[in-house]
């Protein structure tokens, strides 16, 4: 460990050390024009690394939509980017030709992306960034700059506005006490459509005593950007750290987020750098009480630690937020909430942090109305919930998109998710006051969109099932395998709250067809006819749905549907099969799928995860969390049953030794695999 990155650790938190080599994901071959950044966030603000010294590519503000740019839909907003800073040093702008070995470090076990880069002969720099986890709103810099030779720092801290805000305000202000002086920079607009009112504010935190701290000027360039700056001798041989606390609002979280904003970064500056930190180190601890360890694959270690930070970066206890197919990395998919949730990224995050799971159910029940409207519109009754959701709970669909209309498997899989959650929990308040009123308006749906042929024909027509790449189709399997479930979770609810169920429920689920081809295959749609497929539909049913559940079906499937998945196709497709191969007890075939369902996905320099082999819209926590799902649910063996979490004896691949789960479900619990 070098000089400049002791000082940086040692001025943050007094107890810091190095972290373990499997916590650490490192970006030194770094080429600007095939870059795909990092994400460090706590559930509300994502912060996406860039190549550039001193910047970031991209912040993203959970919860924030506005219509503008594309499909005449809400996409989540690009707000103000408060974080990025510029750096003079002896009077010269640095940018990336002037600077040698640039090297990125993500440290994942707190949730730290540290850059470090050279300048000519003049000075080495060492900046740190975190989305701190116990402050919501606000991300903390800290910035070491230890001098070769007698040099002349100027550190500017930016706030930049896109173009497609209006109105922008700038703000400067200086907050004098007699033990601190705290300078305060800050911006305000309005969104596209002037729906919201967003604000950022961000500020220096000086090691100096008050009174010797450096002057900070203020420059107001244009309504696009301003910034505060000061400047430093600093002697060769010397290092200089100070920080930049950095928050961001808007109207979706506060009524006036102009002053919630400052008073955030006051908060936050007046906490100081150590004491950020040691919070921030702690939040992340708790979270990683609930841990997964693979003893005899060090690469594959990393790689599901790597999935994990993003789930758990990406999604926070005690919201109605729920999860994208990109999370916080970015605005890809405009943000909004897909099946991806429910059906992918939601059973790591509920059998490993049950309290975030609660919290995507809460951003679906907060909706209900919203999608009850939505079932009316559509001549149905209950509750038929969007493809695409954002703010509001209606349809966001592009209009050109099929899938809006037609793909009505996300009403099964939302209440599929409800009644996993009170498996896992037997919480029967919540049952009562959440879980049993949005799975009985998904049965009424599911009575009332099938159509009544005769008895064993109640059919389910005219949809898009999992694999998309077939349209307007009848008799889905994946579609009609979810329909039979939550109908008979509805009505195990119901009775296990002591009230008496539809009985249309029930004999609904029981005359739901699922189609075979004559050799007993099952067949994926009424028209399907072995062509190439985006991704696992059938073997959705015996995986995570145990529609089907006899080993020879099941078997049969995979033989036939393996063969037919697109090489192009999304990542978590793969991981259905891999984990069906785990829980089958065929670990080096599941192993090689598992492999297959996300390395070729991987993107430079970190390595995070594109939706599709080759592809480049990272990252793709859905992947995420088929990859973890085929760890958690295959080689690990857990299940989620009625009575909770438990686990099936399931042989490892080679080369595993164990796996152990730490921290399952409520009582935090460990399974260990051998």
């Amino acid at each position: 460990m070098n000089v400049v990155r002791q000082v940086i650790l040692l001025s943050m938190v007094c107890y810091q050390v190095s972290a373990q080599p499997d916590w650490i994901i490192s970006a030194s071959d770094i080429n600007p024009s095939a870059y795909y950044g990092v994400t460090v966030a706590n559930g509300m603000i994502g912060l996406v690394s860039s190549p550039e010294p001193m910047k970031v590519k991209d912040v993203v503000l959970n919860g924030v939509y506005d219509y503008y740019q594309r499909g005449r839909v809400s996409n989540i907003l690009k707000s103000f980017n408060h974080v990025s800073m510029n750096l003079d040093v002896d009077g010269i702008r640095i940018s990336r030709k002037d600077i040698t070995g640039y090297r990125q470090e993500l440290d994942m076990k707190r949730a730290v992306l540290t850059t470090t880069f050279t300048v000519g002969d003049k000075v080495s720099v060492t900046h740190s960034l975190v989305a701190l986890r116990h402050l919501p709103y606000t991300a903390l810099s800290t910035v070491t700059i230890t001098a070769k030779t007698n040099v002349r720092i100027t550190p500017m801290s930016v706030i930049e506005a896109p173009d497609h805000l209006m109105d922008v305000k700038n703000f400067y202000s200086e907050i004098d006490r007699p033990h601190v002086k705290i300078p305060l920079l800050t911006s305000v607009a309005k969104s596209p459509s002037g729906k919201h009112i967003v604000a950022a504010s961000n500020s220096f935190i000086f090691s100096e005593p008050h009174g010797s701290e450096p002057d900070v000027i203020h420059e107001d360039w244009d309504y696009n950007m301003h910034l505060a700056k000061f400047t430093k001798e600093v002697k060769a041989g010397e290092s200089y750290t100070f920080s930049v606390v950095s928050s961001a609002t808007s109207t979706a979280h506060y009524g006036d987020p102009h002053n919630e904003a400052e008073r955030l970064t006051i908060f936050a500056a007046l906490e100081r750098t150590e004491r950020l930190m040691s919070r921030h180190i702690e939040a992340w601890n708790k979270l990683w009480n609930s841990d997964i360890i693979i003893e005899g694959d060090p690469h594959v270690q990393k790689d599901v630690r790597f999935a994990l930070y993003h789930l758990y970066s990406f999604a926070r206890e005690g919201t109605a937020y729920s999860l994208s197919p990109m999370g916080l990395s970015g605005l890809g998919y405009n943000g909004h909430v897909f099946w991806d949730t429910e059906l992918w990224m939601y059973p790591p995050l509920l059998a490993l942090q049950p309290g975030i799971a609660k919290s995507l159910l809460e951003y679906r029940y907060q909706r209900l109305e919203a999608a009850k409207q939505n079932a009316f519109s559509h001549g149905y009754k209950g509750a038929m919930f969007p493809w695409e959701s954002s703010a509001e709970g209606s349809e966001d669909t592009p209009v050109w998109a099929l899938t809006g209309p037609f793909q009505h498997h996300i009403t099964g899989c939302v209440g599929w998710a409800f009644w996993k959650y009170y498996q896992v929990t037997k919480d029967k308040t919540w049952l009562r006051e959440r879980g049993y009123p949005v799975l009985k308006e998904v049965a009424d749906f599911w009575a009332s969109r099938v159509e009544r042929k005769a008895t064993g024909r109640y059919e389910i027509n005219n949809v898009i099932g999992a694999n998309e790449w077939q349209e307007n189709i009848d008799n889905n399997a994946f579609t009609n395998g979810m329909a039979k479930t939550v109908l008979m979770n509805a009505a195990q609810a119901a009775k296990e709250l002591g009230l008496t169920p539809d009985p249309d429920w029930e004999h609904v689920a029981q005359n739901i067809p699922i189609l075979k081809f004559p050799d007993g295959t099952t067949k994926e749609n009424a028209t399907y006819n072995g062509e190439m497929i985006k991704q696992a539909d059938v073997n959705l049913l015996a995986y995570p749905l145990e529609v089907i559940v006899d080993r020879s079906q099941i078997e049969k499937d995979l033989s036939y549907y393996e063969k037919k998945m697109a090489p192009d196709g999304p990542a978590m497709g793969f991981a259905v099969l891999a984990t069906l191969y785990a829980r089958l007890g065929k670990p080096d075939k599941a192993y090689t799928i598992f492999l297959k369902s996300y390395k070729p996905n991987e993107v430079p320099p970190f390595g995070v995860l594109a939706e599709t082999a080759g592809g480049t819209n990272p990252y793709f926590a859905t992947g995420a969390g088929g990859l973890l799902q085929t760890v958690l649910f295959g080689f690990a063996g857990l299940q989620i049953t009625d009575s909770g979490i438990s686990q099936r004896k399931t042989p490892l691949p080679s080369g595993w030794k164990s796996v152990e789960v730490k921290g399952v479900g409520l009582n935090k619990n460990t399974f260990v695999q051998k």
